[in-house]
């Protein structure tokens, strides 16, 4: 039986801090990244993947903000659709053009990803997850007034909206992607965290105004599959305690119960490195094997224990 893993790709793997964001140069990067997933499974593992998503979705709207006056605006969950739609199709036709290349005879899919959350989760009454373009403050009034949006100062650099980031707790698509799983395909799923949906007074699932974190979506997919890893790609082949501090240490290896230690210690700020060590011990706790946190670069090193940091179950 072949191995099984979950890819969580970083938002470097689409698109570079540095470029525009042309279509061209997503393909490009999109491209390269694949080369790294096909080396994998040529190492006998069988994947599914997932990817953030959050400047695609910021372009998204931006792009409806500035045609306001000759488009209608859509909601957060239609551009969060929108950018699972983009992002799986360049995916898709990179792994399947070089799967072809190599003569892999697999499928490869993308399933548009609708996540359940709690109505009740506190992200809804104290929504803290940027979002979009900045804007100035007779904008950010203006658009507090015409849309309800709750828009705040950030960090003295402009105004931009702010919504909740609900805690996923499952996928409507979840019976398809494990059958698609089983069956051998490559599955491109929850991109982007998914779109956020609940279920509503009269049992009907109801997009709402959020993002869902990709890395604990991620783990929640990785938990659905019975994947043994979870390989979690980002901008840094290891993680490190004191980070940025003359004391910065790099971690190679790790068990569930240290990375909880060190987590509640405040090693890992929630606006970096904690929403990926929380959502590895999450995976591990629910029965997950490994988790590998490294940068795509090194994803296949890492892999075979020459590089990145690994959690393990104690």
């Amino acid at each position: 039986m072949k191995r099984t893993m979950v890819v969580s790709l970083g938002g470097n793997a689409i698109l570079k801090h540095t470029e525009k964001g042309t279509a061209q140069e997503q393909f490009k990067n999109v491209y390269e990244t694949s080369l790294y997933i096909i080396e994998l499974i040529k190492e006998g593992y069988h994947i599914a993947i997932t990817h953030g998503n959050g400047p695609q979705v910021g372009d998204i709207l931006l792009a409806y903000y500035q045609a306001k006056d000759i488009l209608p605006q859509m909601p957060l969950d239609v551009c969060v659709a929108q950018s699972q739609g983009m992002i799986g199709y360049m995916l898709q036709l990179s792994l399947k053009n070089i799967l072809n290349k190599f003569q892999m005879d697999k499928s490869v899919v993308t399933l548009l990803t609708q996540t359940l959350v709690h109505q009740e989760d506190p992200q809804f009454d104290n929504p803290t997850k940027p979002i979009g373009p900045f804007y100035t403050a007779l904008e950010a009034t203006k658009l507090r007034k015409e849309r309800e949006w709750i828009i705040v100062n950030d960090s003295g650099r402009g105004y931009r909206r702010v919504v909740p980031s609900p805690l996923p707790i499952g996928f409507v698509e979840e019976c398809c992607i494990k059958t698609l799983f089983l069956e051998g395909t490559i599955v491109i799923a929850s991109g982007g965290g998914g779109i956020p949906v609940i279920i509503n007074e009269e049992g009907m699932i109801q997009g709402v105004e959020g993002v869902i974190d990709k890395d604990h979506a991620a783990s929640y997919l990785a938990s659905l599959i019975e994947a043994e890893i979870l390989l979690i790609l980002t901008d840094v082949e290891r993680i490190s305690l004191y980070y940025n501090t003359p004391h910065q240490r790099f971690i190679d290896k790790i068990t569930a119960s240290q990375a909880k230690k060190y987590l509640s210690e405040g090693h890992f700020p929630e606006g970096s490195m904690g929403p990926k060590v929380r959502s590895a011990i999450n995976f591990l706790d629910k029965g997950g094997k490994k988790v590998i946190i490294t940068s795509l670069e090194y994803a296949v090193d890492a892999v075979k224990g020459d590089a990145g940091t690994s959690i393990t179950i104690d």
